[in-house]
């Protein structure tokens, strides 16, 4: 009696579609999932993307809107009441007051924060008030214009004998020789400074003149030490290489000329340390200072 049937080893072999035309060849097959239709990697077409205004006309509209944002700025600057100089603010002053540098400054006040003519104002302080050293004008927005002002500093002093009327009174001397101010006192502080040519000393006094004894005295006062100026009350030219000094206490210190000054008072800092019971001082070679009395 014949068995059953039975299937072909490995089953039945699927079939595969062939394509017209194709010669008896397989179409290939398509992954699962993928839209006919276009080529892989471009996306669907989208039209009307890349339309817009002409290059040209895109230019005019920015160079238009250019000009509208400048007359803006420029009538806020110029034309409205928003950034207008309505004050002036001072600071740094120590002997001058506020008022007085206002006047001086005489700023403008009203028009336009922007037309304000620092350097002017600059020109009118410095030439007003000689006791300015330096002034910096600033526009502070939207409505001050500040001055910061830097005052002369006296480091000696001298008598005023241009005129009978003002004899008593002396004259602020700055580190850079400058006369800048005539006061009724004398500032603490600060030593007198004068120049008295001795007899021997005619020479030096028609080579450098009374003036530049002057600046070399002045030379020495700048030199010394902040505590030491304090204690010093005179300052004596009697030549170009001749300078002393008178300090509190009796004691005299022989400085000689005003070179090498930072080295000298070095030297003096030191010996008032070392030799606090003498009274009298040597610096005039600062490698080899002397210190002598009770």
């Amino acid at each position: 009696m014949a068995g059953p049937t039975t299937a072909r080893r490995g089953g039945a072999k699927s079939k595969k579609s062939v394509r017209p035309g194709s010669g008896g060849r397989a179409a290939p097959s398509r992954p699962a999932g993928k839209p006919a239709g276009r080529p892989p990697g471009r996306g669907p077409h989208r039209p009307g993307l890349r339309s817009g205004l002409p290059r040209g006309r895109r230019l005019i509209l920015w160079a238009v809107a250019a000009v509208l944002a400048g007359g803006a700025a420029g009538w806020a600057l110029y034309g409205s009441t928003w950034l207008r100089a309505t004050r002036v603010e001072v600071s740094g002053t120590r002997v001058l007051t506020p008022d007085e540098v206002r006047a001086a400054a005489d700023v403008k006040l009203g028009g336009p924060l922007v037309s304000v003519d620092t350097d002017a104002i600059e020109e009118r302080l410095l030439a007003a008030l000689p006791r300015i050293e330096s002034v910096n004008v600033e526009r502070s927005w939207p409505h001050a214009v500040g001055l910061k002002v830097v005052e002369r500093q006296p480091k000696a002093i001298v008598q005023d004998t241009s005129d009978s009327a003002k004899r008593g009174k002396f004259i602020e001397i700055d580190g850079a020789g400058v006369r800048f101010a005539t006061v009724d006192q004398a500032p603490r502080g600060v030593p007198r400074l004068t120049v008295e040519p001795s007899a021997t000393a005619e020479a030096s006094l028609r080579r450098f003149g009374p003036e530049r004894l002057e600046r070399e005295g002045v030379r020495v006062a700048e030199a010394l030490p902040a505590e030491v100026r304090a204690d010093t009350r005179a300052i004596r030219v009697r030549s170009y290489d001749s300078i002393t000094l008178e300090l509190t206490g009796d004691r005299t210190v022989v400085w000689g000329s005003g070179e090498r000054g930072e080295a000298k008072a070095r030297a003096l800092t030191a010996l008032l340390k070392a030799a606090r019971g003498a009274d009298h001082f040597d610096v005039s070679a600062p490698s080899a200072p002397a210190a002598s009395g009770s």
